[in-house]
């Protein structure tokens, strides 16, 4: 009985080796039949090895590496009463940056606005830290933050004076609460804008690297990872995401606001007290100014540095194209013998100075030069 057993195996292996070697190699291998019931084998073609990365994927990777471990996700919570006058907590979210060991968090202050019910900071790492502010500044939308934790990975920060557009840049934040999204891009332009509550924003960076709500107060970076803006708004046209047109407020307006929260505890930002107009050469011939550049100062604020320095603002209204403007005002050419062609110039210049600071203007009143002494008063909503 054993034997006929043993006898069948033997049999049925042999007549598995003869059909495996000896029949058409149609009939052989697995295949997948398809609508008609025919079928072919499923060939894959795999790569010989691990792809290497370009040069620009190299840096990509080395940038995003260095510097999530800086970027925090911030989580606000408010309460506020529904329809039936019950509490309800509502949470918003957005990104922010470490600035030093000390776990101070650079955001933006609309991140953490009316947060009533606590702020809490989430590193790259998925800890969660309770976060408290040290100071903030509206005009700006900026907010200092500081949390308790060890081994902190602070950020570098460039200088963004001389950005270039053109020029690539990188955006770590949390979109639509995705934490570590990087996306890129390059600046588009820099320009001057006005943020959600109409504050001016001066050279403010133009990317197309993709930001998007939960982005807000993170890093714009540069090809080496150095922070070079604080991305803080989009223009979406009605729509609740990117459009391609993102800015971001320069990280040297916010090394000034911090100089200011660090040495007073508040914003002292300086301010001329004027509200201006840049005038190129088009504009200065059709105006017969005596210069083709400068900024013209349209009105002066009263009480402001302006004003106290005998400086005159416009008294004739005119249009250019549909935008009213006043003339007359004089028109400022240099500051402390730096030629001054444009608001952008101005706030350089304010970047490098403190609210009390004495400098000096240089003016063109009609077809005389004049030199005043003026002593910077405190930035406020509509001064320059």
């Amino acid at each position: 009985m054993k034997l006929r057993r043993v006898l069948l195996v033997a049999v049925l292996v042999v007549g598995f080796l003869y059909l495996t070697t000896h029949l058409p190699s149609r009939f052989s291998g697995f295949s997948f039949l398809n609508a008609h019931g025919s079928g072919s084998p499923l060939q894959l073609t795999e790569a010989e090895a691990a792809p290497a990365y370009d040069a620009e994927e190299l840096n990509n990777i080395a940038v995003y590496k260095r510097v999530l471990p800086s970027v925090v996700n911030i989580t606000s919570t408010t309460l506020v009463f529904n329809f039936f006058y019950g509490a309800v907590p509502q949470q918003g979210q957005g990104s922010g940056f470490i600035l030093d060991k000390a776990g101070h968090v650079l955001t933006n202050y609309h991140v953490v606005e009316g947060a009533n019910r606590g702020i809490q900071v989430s590193l790259s790492n998925k800890r969660r830290y309770n976060a408290r502010v040290v100071g903030v500044d509206k005009v700006h939308d900026l907010a200092l933050l500081q949390i308790d934790a060890p081994d902190l990975q602070p950020v570098t920060l460039s200088d963004s004076s001389n950005l270039a557009v053109g020029q690539k840049v990188y955006a770590i934040g949390n979109p639509f609460g995705l934490s570590g999204t990087m996306t890129r891009g390059i600046i588009s332009s820099i320009r001057s804008i006005r943020n959600g509550d109409g504050a001016p924003i001066e050279d403010a960076i133009q990317t197309d690297a993709a930001i998007n709500p939960g982005n807000s107060g993170g890093p714009l970076l540069n090809s080496r990872g150095e922070v070079i803006g604080i991305n803080t708004m989009i223009a979406s046209n009605g729509a609740d995401q990117s459009s391609g047109i993102g800015f971001a407020i320069p990280i040297n307006t916010a090394k000034a606001v911090l100089g200011d929260l660090t040495r007073y505890g508040r914003v002292k930002r300086p301010s001329l007290g004027i509200v201006s107009y840049a005038i190129g050469p088009d504009l200065a011939e059709q105006m017969g100014l005596a210069a083709d550049y400068g900024v013209l100062i349209q009105r002066v604020i009263p009480g402001g540095a302006a004003e106290r320095a005998g400086l005159h603002g416009g008294n004739e209204q005119a249009y250019v194209g549909n935008t009213p403007i006043m003339l007359g005002g004089d028109l400022i050419v240099a500051i402390d013998g730096q030629q001054v062609t444009d608001p952008q110039d101005i706030s350089a210049i304010m970047d490098k100075h403190q609210a009390g600071d004495t400098i000096s203007i240089t003016v063109l009143r009609g077809r005389r030069q004049l030199t005043f002494k003026l002593i910077l008063g405190e930035a406020q909503d509509v001064n320059t």
